[in-house]
C-alpha cells in the first residue's frame, strides 16, 4: 500500500497556480513541436526530416494513456508536476549545449524526446490537479485562464523566444543565438518548477489500489477497459482526433511558409518579424478570443457552443491558403492573417478542452481518462503532422498544400453535426450530473 503522506492544505486562489502551471504545460509542447522546426531550419536541416522528427518525438503526448494510470497510484500529483518541470528545464538546457556538437541533430532530437516524455507526464498530472482541485463550476470559471495560459506559452516561444534568436543571430551567429534561447527555456522552466514547488496544491492523495506489480497491472488494465466501453466513447474518440486534425496538418508548415523565400512560394519574413507578429499582436488577440470562448460557451452553453467553436477555429485555414496564393507583400495584411488566427484558435480551442473534461472523464479514474482525452487530440495533431513535410512537396509547394489541408476540416463538422451528450451541461441538470458521477464511484 502506498503510504504518500498529504501535503497540509492551504487554500489559495486558482489565479496563483492555473496560469502559470498551464503556461509551464505549454512551454514544452510548443518548444518540440514548433519553435523546434525554426532551429533546425536555420541551422541547415531539411525541410523532410524536420517535419518527420520532430512530429514523431512527440509521440509520448499520444502514449501517455499507457502511464497515467500509475501516476494516480503512487505520490501526489504535485509530486510529479514539479518534477517533470525540473527534468524538461534541465533537459533544455543539455540541447542548447549539444547544439555546439559537429552532428548535433540526433543528440539534439534525443534530448527533445526526453523533454517530450517529461512534458507529457507533466501534462497528466497538472489536469489531474486542475480536476481534483477545483469543483466543476470552478472548472468552467477558470476554462478560459487555463486555455489562455497554456497557448500563451505557444505565443512567448513562437514569438518572443523566435524574436530574440533572430536578434541574437545578427550578432553572435545562429548557432549561438539558438544555445541561448534553449538555455533561457530551460532556466524558466526550472524557475517555475520551483514556485509551483511552493504555490501548487497536492492534487489529493495518491490512491492506495496498488499494493505490487501485479495489482498495480491489474488496476491499470481495469482503467483502460472502463474507457473504451464508456457510452459513445467511439464517437467521442473520432470527435477528439479530427477536432485538431487540419491544425496538424498546417502547424509544422505555416513557420516553413513564412520563413521561406518568395521565389518559393514563402512570405519571405525574417525570424525577428515572425516573432514581433506572433508575440506582440498575435498574443492580445490570443487572450482575448481565449476569454471570449470561455465566456460563449457559459452562455449558451457546450452543446449549442460546439459548431461555431469548431467553424472558428478552422477559418484560419482559409486565410493561410489566400495569403500563400497571392503572398501579399503587405506586412500588415500578414500580420492581420496571424492575428485572425490566433484570435480563432483561441476561441476554438476551448470547446475541446471543456468537451474532454465533461463528457469523457467524468467517472472513478477522471485524471487518467482526461489523459486518454488529451493524448487523443495530440494524436489528431501528430498523425498528419508526420506526413505534411511529404505532402507539400508531393503537391508541389505551400500553393497547393493549403488548399488539400481545407479538406482536413471536413470530418469534424460531418461528427459535430449531431454528436450526443453524454452528461448534461446546463446548470438546472447539474445537481443530477453530480449523482451519477457518485453512482461511478461506488461501482
Amino acid at each position: 500500500m502506498n503510504h504518500t503522506k498529504t501535503e497540509p492544505s492551504v487554500r489559495r486562489s486558482p489565479l496563483t497556480w492555473v496560469p502559470t502551471v498551464y503556461f509551464a504545460m505549454g512551454l514544452p509542447f510548443i518548444i518540440v513541436n514548433m519553435v523546434s522546426t525554426l532551429m533546425f531550419r536555420g541551422l541547415g536541416i531539411d525541410d523532410a526530416r524536420i517535419a518527420l522528427w520532430t512530429s514523431l518525438i512527440i509521440l509520448p503526448w499520444s502514449l501517455k494513456p499507457i502511464w497515467s494510470p500509475l501516476m494516480e497510484m503512487f505520490r501526489t500529483k504535485k509530486f510529479w508536476v514539479v518534477t517533470t518541470q525540473l527534468v524538461s528545464g534541465l533537459a533544455l538546457a543539455m540541447v542548447a549545449l549539444s547544439l555546439s556538437l559537429p552532428n548535433f541533430f540526433p543528440y539534439a532530437i534525443a534530448l527533445m524526446a526526453v523533454v517530450a516524455f517529461s512534458g507529457s507526464t507533466h501534462d497528466i498530472a497538472t489536469d489531474g490537479v486542475y480536476i481534483t482541485e477545483l469543483s466543476k463550476t470552478q472548472q468552467a470559471q477558470f476554462i478560459g485562464w487555463q486555455g489562455a495560459f497554456y497557448n500563451i506559452a505557444k505565443v512567448f516561444a513562437m514569438g518572443g523566444l523566435v524574436y530574440v534568436a533572430g536578434a541574437l543571430k545578427e550578432r553572435v551567429g545562429v548557432v549561438e543565438a539558438w544555445m541561448i534561447v534553449m538555455a533561457l527555456c530551460g532556466a524558466l522552466l526550472f524557475l517555475l518548477g520551483l514556485y509551483h514547488l511552493r504555490m501548487l496544491p497536492s492534487g489529493g492523495e495518491a490512491t492506495a489500489h496498488a499494493g505490487s506489480v501485479g495489482e498495480a497491472m491489474r488496476e491499470t488494465a481495469e482503467v483502460f477497459r472502463s474507457f473504451f466501453v464508456k457510452k459513445y466513447i467511439w464517437i467521442y474518440i473520432a470527435f477528439i482526433v479530427f477536432y485538431r486534425f487540419a491544425e496538424g496538418l498546417v502547424i509544422k508548415i505555416v513557420p516553413l511558409f513564412l520563413n521561406a523565400p518568395v521565389a518559393d512560394q514563402g512570405l519571405g519574413l525574417t525570424e525577428q518579424q515572425i516573432g514581433l507578429y506572433y508575440g506582440t499582436f498575435g498574443v492580445i488577440a490570443f487572450v482575448v478570443g481565449s476569454i471570449l470562448g470561455g465566456y460563449f460557451i457559459a452562455w449558451i452553453k457546450l452543446r449549442r457552443a460546439l459548431l461555431p467553436l469548431i467553424f472558428i477555429f478552422n477559418i484560419p485555414f482559409v486565410v493561410y491558403a489566400l495569403l500563400a496564393w497571392f503572398q501579399p507583400a503587405s506586412s500588415v495584411l500578414i500580420c492581420g492573417g496571424i492575428v485572425f488566427e490566433y484570435f480563432s484558435y483561441g476561441f476554438g480551442f476551448v470547446g475541446l478542452t471543456l468537451f474532454i473534461m465533461q463528457q469523457v472523464a467524468p467517472g472513478r479514474h477522471k485524471m487518467a481518462h482526461y489523459a486518454f482525452g488529451s493524448s487523443l487530440a495530440n494524436l489528431g495533431v501528430m498523425l498528419p503532422g508526420m506526413v505534411s513535410g511529404w505532402l507539400c512537396e508531393r503537391v508541389g509547394g505551400y500553393h497547393y498544400f493549403f488548399l488539400w489541408s481545407l479538406l482536413a476540416t471536413l470530418p469534424i463538422f460531418l461528427i459535430a453535426w449531431r454528436i450526443p451528450f453524454s452528461y448534461p451541461d446546463t446548470e438546472e441538470e447539474r445537481a443530477d450530473e453530480e449523482a451519477v458521477d457518485k453512482e461511478l464511484l461506488n461501482d
